[in-house]
């Protein structure tokens, strides 16, 4: 089994910070990326962000020059630091993880998504 935990999140002005957090546990043999997902009340869900193993990060439009993706040294980890936010940040943010993981005692191995619980952001005009 794989596990998100997300922290982070919260209400904030517009112009303001916020940080998000996601750690990966569990029987993983190796993380291919990691990234940040967010939905808006009656939207589809949207890629943030995206960090790959070697180093490659995506970014949407809209968080461009805002927002920056980084992970820790183990790789484990990841974090989301967005600055200058705007009232139309706000949505659920979720973690997503492309993970290949361990599946029997012989060592077989398959890649699997995984999803964090979701950070509520909330940007006040």
């Amino acid at each position: 089994q794989v596990q998100l935990v997300e922290s982070g999140g919260g209400l904030v002005q517009a112009g303001g910070s916020l940080r998000l957090s996601c750690a990966a546990s569990g029987t993983i043999s190796s993380i291919n990326a990691m990234g940040w997902y967010r939905q808006a009340p009656g939207e589809e869900r949207e890629l943030v962000t995206k960090i790959t193993h070697d180093g490659t990060t995506v970014y949407a439009d809209s968080v461009k020059d805002r927002f920056t993706i980084s992970r820790a040294a183990a790789g484990n980890t990841v974090y989301l630091q967005m600055n200058s936010l705007k009232p139309e940040d706000t949505a659920v943010y979720y973690c997503q993880a492309n993970c290949r993981i361990v599946v029997n005692v012989e060592g077989a191995r398959v890649d699997r998504q995984y999803w964090g619980q979701g950070a509520q952001v909330t940007v006040s005009s």
